[in-house]
Formats: C-alpha cells, sequence, structure tokens
C-alpha cells in the first residue's frame, strides 16, 4: 500500500521512518523560523499528503525534542480530505527561544485507522449503561 506525498516547497524534505519499527514518519521544516520560550508557532513542512478516507493522520512530538527542549505538538490532526500542506503547531515549554532550521525534524506523522459508529442521542441517563467507575474522573481510578 502506498500513499501520495507532494514536496509543494522547493526546500520541502520526503517524509521517512528512521528505523523498520518505527510507528511514524519524520516531519521536516522546510523554512527558518523562531519559536519563543514559552510561546507556540506553526512551522511549515511544505508538504501536501493524500491517503484513504478511512485514515487520519496524528501528527505528534518527538520524543528527543520533547525531553531536551522541551517541545510539544499542538493541535495535531490531518483529515483526509485537507488538500493544503501540513504545517506543525510547536509549542516552546523550555525558557530559550528554539531555533528551526530548513530540514530540522520537528515532528512525526503517524497514521491511524478511523472508526466512526453512529451516534444516537438518548432522552435520560437512565439510557445509559452504569459502570463501576461511574462519573469519577481525573485520578479516580489512582495516579
Amino acid at each position: 500500500m502506498s500513499y501520495k506525498v507532494f514536496l509543494k516547497h522547493s526546500d520541502a524534505v520526503f517524509p521517512t521512518s528512521a528505523t523498520y519499527g518505527s510507528a511514524g514518519y519524520d516531519l521536516s521544516s522546510c523554512v527558518e523560523d523562531v519559536v519563543p520560550a514559552h510561546k507556540w508557532k506553526a512551522i511549515e513542512t511544505g508538504i501536501i499528503v493524500q491517503f484513504p478516507s478511512d485514515c487520519y493522520i496524528r501528527v505528534a512530538p518527538r520524543s528527543g525534542l520533547a525531553f531536551k527542549k522541551g517541545l510539544d505538538v499542538f493541535a495535531g490532526v490531518v483529515d483526509s480530505d485537507y488538500t493544503g500542506t501540513i504545517k506543525v503547531i510547536l509549542m516552546n515549554n523550555g525558557d530559550e527561544d528554539f531555533i528551526v532550521k530548513k530540514g530540522d525534524r520537528i515532528a512525526q506523522m503517524i497514521y491511524e485507522r478511523i472508526y466512526k459508529p453512529t451516534l444516537e442521542i438518548v432522552s435520560s441517563m437512565a439510557d445509559l449503561e452504569e459502570t463501576i467507575r461511574g462519573a469519577g474522573g481525573f485520578g479516580s481510578t489512582g495516579v
């Protein structure tokens, strides 16, 4: 199975996996930019991808950048009907500005299958099944 990738920007980098077992494909910046400390910025990759409608792309952080530089990725979903270039919203949780150079691997894209159930509205809480957990959340099952 193959999905299509168009390098729209002249400095765009074709996404690759580091190893056979890697879940994601590295996304690289096609521009130079700065993500200020404690701020976020959308960084252009310059690529357009096309893939089946039963999938979406999750844009996820790279563990090394998260651990070493405090970088995270915001709002990382690319739908199959999106036809623009992929941008990565980088959040710099560090105390120093993060310099992005052309070709830097800034995130990873992971293809995931979608399960879209039919949603049914119910008229009362009594129509919902009870569970042992109930409405407990945010640490209710332990930390």
